[in-house]
């Protein structure tokens, strides 16, 4: 299956090929006629093209790099979770306020981690050590997965995991709703999934190359009905002319399309925005 979106190009890193998941998308990628291309070395991507910083970054946001994580010690993730979980970086999405935009160079490729396992067995060491305590740990602190899912599986492989973990957590946030592999899962209510959502005036002015808050507030009903733990997150609320309007709507159209669902543990949260000295130097 293959995601709706700008994908041009994919880069394999030649040790992607070594596990079972590096195989099954390069498959996949050939089979669907994707320009690929190889990797001389890890993390030093060449090859996507752009003369101008405009042309560069969109370039970027439409390639893809299949890759194995080598450094398999998580960043702390305060105060949403106690670790990142690395499965992805870089998003497709071009929200013109991301704070991703200062983070992930100038041409923001998207990167998959074809060693999950090795992944999963960190957090597994990262679970033991904090026992009997919950260790929580956060899959979209730099990147959306969603987005990538359908090429990965990378987001099914660990709620599984996480399912059976009777001290550890899982959450992510996503735009996307590419969530129809993830309902049927054992999650045992170990993931949380929330959505991030805005005014349609918000996402149709800033949040380039994302779904319609419609297509989100389906997925969110999606995965309720599924039976995990969700949340809704407003961010960021933008104060312009007619903003209360617009929230208004929006609280309206949430509440229509989650009226038959009883939740009892549903996540509201509302964030402004930060213009951050990096961002602002950038």
């Amino acid at each position: 299956m293959v995601v709706a979106g700008k994908l041009k190009r994919v880069f394999f890193e030649k040790e992607a090929l070594d596990y079972e998941l590096g195989q099954k998308m390069y498959a996949n990628f050939k089979n669907n006629g994707y320009e690929i291309n190889f990797l001389k070395s890890h993390n030093r991507v060449t090859g996507i093209p752009g003369k101008t910083p405009r042309e560069a970054f969109f370039q970027g946001k439409s390639t893809l790099v299949i890759g194995v994580r080598l450094t398999l010690d998580f960043a702390t993730c305060k105060p949403s979770a106690h670790y990142q979980l690395p499965l992805v970086t870089g998003c497709e999405g071009i929200c013109e306020y991301c704070y991703l935009n200062t983070q992930l160079g100038k041409k923001p490729y998207t990167r998959i981690y074809v060693n999950v396992d090795e992944i999963l067995n960190k957090a597994k060491e990262y679970i033991e050590i904090r026992k009997p305590e919950i260790t929580y740990f956060e899959a979209a602190a730099t990147s959306d997965p969603v987005a990538v899912e359908p090429f990965s599986g990378s987001l099914a492989k660990a709620i599984t995991f996480f399912g059976q973990e009777e001290f550890g957590r899982l959450r992510f946030v996503t735009k996307f709703p590419y969530v129809d592999s993830l309902l049927d899962l054992p999650h045992n209510q170990h993931t949380r999934i929330r959505f991030s959502i805005n005014s349609e005036e918000v996402i149709n002015t800033y949040e380039h190359r994302t779904p319609s808050l419609t297509e989100r507030l389906k997925g969110l009903n999606q995965v309720i009905q599924a039976g995990y733990l969700s949340g809704v997150i407003i961010a960021p609320v933008f104060l312009h002319e007619g903003w209360q309007k617009e929230y208004q709507d929006l609280l309206d159209k949430m509440t229509k399309y989650l009226e038959d669902n009883n939740n009892p543990d549903l996540h509201f949260e509302i964030i402004s925005h930060r213009f951050t000295t990096r961002a602002k130097n950038n």
